[in-house]
């Protein structure tokens, strides 16, 4: 056996047992090789690649890593510098989009965002004295809720993707019933997620076709669609490829009238300037809480938005948990409670809707702080911001020789599909990158019926003369 003592200078291995030094691990806990035999010989292994034996044999590197050292801290420091020396700075904001958004973040949300009781409060595991993070927690969830023009809203999700997988699984739930409608243009990569999901609830997912021209759902393959095991009908507006979709409230008139769930997936910021879902009959809405006051951060941690109308059966089956207010018996002060904690950590354990464990309380208080900065009238100037700019950006791109933007007609919000006639994206996205322009996620490989199409983006960081570099390379690169 061995030990491990740390003291003013260098840690002090103390041996029991003929252990040999090489082997042992300063730290990794129980790395004493008769301490490791001794775990693997308890749990039934022979070896820690037992541990491994699901894993595909092929995907399991055998070799060796080839990785140098050992160095100081001073050498590595060094050396990352280095590496950090050979990056480039882009000319502009990147031109991209599909999930996660470039949007100015207000200095004053990372300011409260940075605060010590925010950023180190984790998750508020003992309500009692969290009444500061519980507080920001239901002003979050009482500015969504007006925002989406629902009652209630939980507190929080991952992200997008995960909070639609909720959505499904809660409407199945409700409904006793086993298929879930969705738009074939929605974004391949939340459909993955709601994919993983739903199939160990034995969910099917299923396709709703689209009018060719527009983009909008086929109203006519939905009718033929919807049946007795249907759950729900999914939509997303603005959907993945930036359209609007225009027959929002019919869809959830055939939804209701069919008695299903209808579900909505939204931007929010787009409800500066478009109606909100639940004025339009939404019984669930979910959406991505990134774009407001939550930086890129090279692609996470994200925020789910999961909202629903005031129904004890919606209430009962929502995922995560929700921040009430009540006031105390003895002397009426206001007090902020967790309430619908239906998780597997609390009262519910193996009878939860979830098994969301942490959440994402960090970025729902920025994106609560943000709300409130903005107000109404800022998120109506915001929305008109956006929808004017990429207005731009689609005519000053759609005047360039062999492409078309958007592909669909009809209204878009923020982005836009383009094609490219007699490039293919190959050599666009060469030409772009070479001078220092991210633009654009291709569209090919998910929807090839679009051609050499990709995926382009404009918020309020664009400026005109953003917009105006863009269009000035695109063309150098289609010339080219």
């Amino acid at each position: 056996m061995g030990n491990i003592i740390y003291g003013l200078s260098d840690p002090i291995v103390v041996i029991f047992g003929g252990s040999d030094l090489s082997k042992i691990h300063p730290y990794l806990p129980n790395s004493v090789p008769e301490i490791k035999e001794k775990m693997m010989k308890d749990i039934g292994i022979k070896t820690i690649a037992d541990l491994y034996s699901d894993i595909p044999d092929e995907l399991i590197f055998r070799g060796t890593l080839d990785i140098p050292g050992p160095h100081t801290e001073a050498e590595v420091k060094q050396h990352v510098s280095g590496l950090l020396e050979e990056n480039t700075s882009l000319l502009c904001p990147p031109f991209m989009g599909g999930g996660v958004w470039p949007h100015y973040v207000p200095s004053v949300v990372d300011e409260v965002v940075h605060r010590a009781e925010f950023l180190t409060s984790y998750t508020p595991y003992q309500p009692e004295i969290s009444q500061g993070i519980l507080q920001a927690i239901f002003e979050y969830q009482s500015l969504v809720s007006e925002l989406v023009a629902m009652d209630v809203t939980n507190s929080s999700l991952y992200d997008w993707a995960t909070a639609v997988g909720e959505v499904a699984l809660m409407c199945s739930r409700i409904t006793r019933k086993t298929k879930f409608l969705v738009p074939d243009q929605m974004s391949p990569y939340r459909l993955s997620v709601l994919k993983t999901y739903t199939k160990p609830a034995n969910i099917t997912i299923q396709k709703v076709g689209h009018d060719e021209k527009t983009g909008q759902m086929d109203l006519e393959d939905l009718k033929s669609k919807i049946d007795d095991s249907t759950s729900a009908v999914y939509i997303e507006t603005p959907s993945y490829l930036g359209f609007v979709e225009e027959n929002a409230e019919a869809i959830g008139e055939i939804a209701h009238d069919h008695k299903k769930l209808f579900t909505v997936g939204v931007d929010p910021t787009s409800l500066g300037v478009l109606k909100a879902p639940g004025d339009y009959g939404a019984d669930i809405v979910c959406g991505e809480g990134q774009p407001l006051g939550n930086h890129m951060n090279y692609g996470g941690p994200l925020l789910g938005i999961l909202s629903c109308r005031h129904d004890n059966r919606f209430l009962r089956q929502m995922p995560g948990r929700i921040i009430g207010i009540t006031e105390a018996l003895k002397d009426r002060r206001r007090a902020y409670v967790m309430t619908l904690a239906t998780r597997e950590q609390h009262i519910r354990r193996e009878k939860a809707t979830s098994n969301i464990c942490s959440n994402q309380a960090l970025l729902a208080v920025a994106s609560g702080v943000y709300l409130s900065l903005m107000g109404p009238q800022g998120m109506k100037e915001l929305g008109e911001t956006i929808t004017s700019r990429s207005q731009y950006a689609q005519k000053k791109i759609n005047e360039l020789p062999g492409v078309k933007a958007p592909v669909y007609e009809g209204f878009h919000f923020k982005e836009f599909p383009v094609n490219f006639q007699y490039k293919t994206l190959k050599e666009v996205h060469y030409w772009l990158t070479a001078n220092n322009i991210e633009a654009g996620i291709p569209l090919n490989m998910d929807f090839p019926e679009m051609g050499e199409s990709s995926l382009f983006c404009v918020t309020e960081v664009h400026s005109k003369e953003h917009i105006d570099t863009l269009v000035s390379v695109l063309k150098e690169a289609l010339e080219g």
